[in-house]
């Protein structure tokens, strides 16, 4: 969350930065609980002092109502300021971090230049078929039997694809781990107090968050969520960080207001399995850190041989917490693009800086050598998330007869024969 002392300060450029980060946040009644929640709390400070000093001597009878008038003021009081910091606490929830200056301003979602790229899309001798053709002929996948289980948007996966799934864990946490990041599980529930201060919206009809019913948990969408949890109200020694994380997780998505995008197949599903990497650092090394998180998404991509570029968020299309996303795009000869051609760029994985947002709400900091202390800057990235991975390595890799050509780098993380399916 942002520092309300910040937003008082700096009340149109807050309010600009909503308007381009799509955010419909009421700046000025935000401000306006903030006079009432401090003046108040002034209110309640004299009158608790008055409390006290009056506890340090017998009172006359005189002093008696005074007395009685004033804890029930106390009370009265505090259920105000109660109901003014719920509130208020409900539209700081809502208001995004602030913009990074090099990220484009525009309120079209679409609007995200292309940074970089690697690779040239594959031009196929034949006509390529896509995830779900490839997975009918190999009997990867069974819908139909989740659906009678589980409901729509769930998922076996069975034969090979379960071999390439769990080397692809393999192959990613093995790319994270030498770059010095410590590999973890993680739960796959969190308390709803810990996303909404991670800058997720938990409730509501748009939110993306399963919810477990009468309890204060929620399934996680994300090893960001525990992870970012993970040092809640705890102060860092500044000499140790950047503290550097991955953790394999299965993730759970409602998916609510998504029917507009692509989502066929297991490329938009409600549970998937996925590596996340997250940092913790020092506010001026959060920019290294990001292009480091970058970096290896772009390394574990090119070690799996498939076409990638490298997109800038812009405003309209950054979350809550973030104040600056690069995304991976993948090339995916099965989708089909905006002409109804095969072949287009997808989202793969997303890589961002929080800055402080995040730790404000959780109050983590860290303390300098020289004793001061401040907020910590945290920051994430996938490492990969295996559904749409695997969707590019057959989509990519498929040769005429419907093999997929394994990633030679792969090769060692597959312990069976796999001749079936994949060749050299």
């Amino acid at each position: 969350m942002l520092d309300l002392k910040y937003i008082r300060e700096n009340i149109d450029e807050v309010k600009e930065n909503c308007h381009y980060r799509l955010a419909d946040v009421d700046i000025d009644r935000l401000v306006s609980l903030d006079e009432q929640r401090r003046n108040l709390q002034q209110e309640l400070d004299a009158q608790r002092s008055q409390r006290n000093a009056w506890s340090k001597q017998k009172p006359t009878p005189e002093q008696v109502a005074d007395i009685k008038a004033n804890n029930e003021a106390i009370k009265q009081g505090e259920d105000n300021l109660a109901k003014i910091i719920e509130q208020l606490d409900s539209l700081l929830l809502a208001v995004p971090n602030q913009t990074d200056a090099a990220v484009i301003r525009s309120l079209n979602e679409e609007d995200n230049p292309v940074l970089e790229e690697h690779g040239q899309p594959v031009e196929l001798a034949f006509t390529p078929k896509d995830h779900l053709a490839l997975a009918e002929q190999w009997q990867w996948l069974d819908f139909e039997r989740a659906a009678k289980v589980t409901g729509s948007k769930f998922y076996y996966t069975s034969n090979d694809l379960v071999w390439l799934e769990l080397a692809l864990i393999q192959y990613t946490l093995s790319v994270i781990a030498k770059h010095g990041f410590q590999v973890m599980t993680t739960p796959d529930l969190a308390k709803t107090s810990i996303i909404e201060r991670l800058g997720y919206n938990p409730r509501g009809e748009s939110t993306q968050i399963y919810n477990i019913a009468n309890n204060d948990l929620s399934l996680i969408g994300t090893a960001e969520i525990t992870l970012g949890g993970y040092h809640q109200g705890e102060i860092l020694k500044g000499e140790q960080l950047p503290l550097r994380y991955a953790a394999l997780s299965q993730c759970f998505r409602t998916e609510a207001g998504s029917y507009s995008k692509f989502a066929k197949g297991i490329f938009r599903v409600h549970q998937f399995n996925k590596v996340e990497m997250f940092v913790y650092c020092r506010p001026e090394d959060s920019a290294q850190e990001h292009q480091l998180l970058l970096a290896i998404e772009k390394e574990i991509f090119s070690g799996l041989e498939i076409p990638f570029r490298v997109i800038d968020h812009c405003t309209a299309d950054l979350g809550a917490p973030a104040a600056r996303t690069f995304d991976l795009e993948a090339w995916l000869p099965g989708k089909p693009n905006q002409d109804g051609q095969a072949g287009d760029w997808a989202e793969m994985t997303s890589v961002s800086n929080c800055t402080d947002y995040q730790a404000r709400g959780l109050d983590i900091k860290y303390q300098a050598a020289d004793g001061q202390k401040g907020l910590v800057h945290t920051l994430n990235g996938t490492g990969l998330a295996l559904t749409r991975a695997m969707i590019a390595i057959v989509e990519n890799h498929q040769q005429a007869d419907g093999r997929i050509k394994l990633p030679a780098i792969l090769k060692s993380f597959i312990p069976v024969d796999l001749s079936s399916m994949f060749f050299a």
